[in-house]
């Protein structure tokens, strides 16, 4: 086996699977998955500069340590994980939380699932030696190093179905929450599988208990979305101020489909979200929009890949970044248009707002066509805030905080407004308002 040179990092990751990996759930042909795509990670090592996906998050650099394993959550810490979902509950939602990279059930709503709905513990499905199940949670592509990874360290997830026809009246939010009194490592896999003519809203939070500031996040999430069937994503990252997230997700979309998924970073020290989405039915329709509040030295990286490999499909993009201080947007969009992709229809946007000389911010989107007829384009600007606009408020008395703030919402707005669901659009505007007030 061919390995490449590791750094101390890279080592360590290696040992902490060794130390761990008979305690891992699971065994037989889902033990042989896990060393699998650990050899997969181990031939690929911790991704940085001179790797082209990688290019602006080089992980040699920013990941100067490897925490050890959280461990299973006591009751002090469910307690601490209670009141940290508590202080960001949305109403009228299903919750189902997983604490330090553990589900807890007595923290979510099982007892009155809809019907249609399915939810089970990852760590029970993998138990119970669910081959068909596992392969599918544990499909995603090892060529991604960190996805290798988070492939042989799962610990547990939940696992979600719909059944063909059910529509959820109500969102499901997955809320992951550190708690942990020293720092730790969690790494978490999720599957959500909807059926044919279904409907849903999947919200994911990233929490972090009062006091608690450094760990590590390793997620994955795995999506299946059937014919005819449409899904709302949202995805709001509060990491403590030195927490490191590395999340991927995956998602395969049938026939006239729908999937519009709305993402926004304001919180961790360092962050990447990557997010590959393939078209496998013809007519269907993804919207990927997304924001970035990062300030200090923040280091916030999306990554999307979207894959148009059938005939008829449209794909949007909208992207926001507000940089301040220090601090480092990443936004990488590579679109591929297959030779079989005729009538597709393709736009991506993206655009940075820079609040002081030492903000930085990245934006690469891509386009690769092998289809004639096709409509596709893309975009990319980076400025900081118009003057002239911030002396037309400030004469008219606003202070110049406030000024900001205003054009800031406004810069951003554009974004927000995609999420569909009223309730979390006000969210996420939600989010964005404490950000300001905590900038101002």
């Amino acid at each position: 086996m061919n390995v490449v040179a590791k750094t101390e990092t890279g080592r360590a990751l290696g040992d902490a699977f060794a130390v761990v990996r008979d305690r891992l759930p699971g065994k037989g042909k889902i033990a042989d998955q896990r060393r699998q795509a650990f050899e997969a990670y181990e031939r690929l090592g911790l991704p940085h500069r001179r790797i082209e996906d990688w290019k602006y998050t080089d992980l040699r650099a920013l990941m100067r340590e490897v925490l050890p394993l959280a461990a299973a959550p006591d009751a002090t810490a469910v307690d601490r994980a209670a009141a940290t979902a508590k202080s960001r509950a949305i109403d009228g939602v299903c919750r189902l939380v997983l604490v330090d990279g553990a589900f807890a059930p007595t923290l979510s709503d099982l007892g009155n699932l809809e019907k249609g709905l399915s939810v089970r513990p990852l760590r029970e499905v993998l138990d119970a030696g669910d081959g068909a199940l596992s392969a599918q949670a544990f499909a995603s592509d090892n060529s991604n190093p960190m996805i290798a990874l988070n492939g042989a360290m799962a610990t547990d997830g939940v696992v979600i179905d719909v059944a063909d026809g059910t529509v959820l009246s109500q969102p499901l939010h997955i809320v992951h929450v550190a708690t942990g009194a020293t720092p730790a490592a969690m790494f978490t896999r999720s599957l959500l599988r909807l059926g044919r003519d279904t409907g849903a809203t999947l919200v994911e939070s990233y929490l972090a208990a009062d006091g608690v500031k450094a760990y590590q996040t390793y997620d994955a999430l795995v999506v299946a979305i059937g014919d005819n069937t449409r899904l709302d994503h949202i995805r709001l990252v509060e990491d403590a101020i030195e927490a490191f997230n590395i999340s991927s997700a995956t998602v395969s979309l049938g026939a006239h489909a729908h999937f519009n998924t709305f993402g926004m970073t304001s919180g961790g020290h360092v962050s990447r979200y990557q997010l590959t989405i393939a078209f496998a039915g013809e007519g269907s329709r993804v919207e990927t929009n997304g924001v970035n509040l990062i300030k200090g030295t923040q280091h916030a990286d999306t990554t999307l890949f979207l894959d148009h490999a059938v005939p008829n499909c449209a794909s949007r993009e909208v992207f926001r970044a507000v940089v301040d201080g220090r601090a480092h947007s990443v936004f990488q969009g590579r679109i591929v248009v297959r030779p079989d992709a005729q009538k597709t229809d393709a736009k991506m946007m993206t655009r940075a707002l820079l609040l002081s000389d030492e903000a930085e911010a990245d934006n690469k989107p891509e386009l690769e066509i092998f289809a004639d007829d096709v409509t596709c384009g893309h975009g990319a600007t980076a400025g900081a805030l118009d003057e002239s606009l911030l002396f037309y408020m400030r004469a008219r008395g606003l202070p110049e905080k406030e000024a900001q703030a205003l054009l800031i919402q406004a810069f951003v707005g554009e974004a927000i407004e995609t999420i569909a669901n009223d309730d979390l659009r006000e969210i996420a505007i939600a989010t964005a308002r404490r950000w300001l007030e905590a900038r101002a």
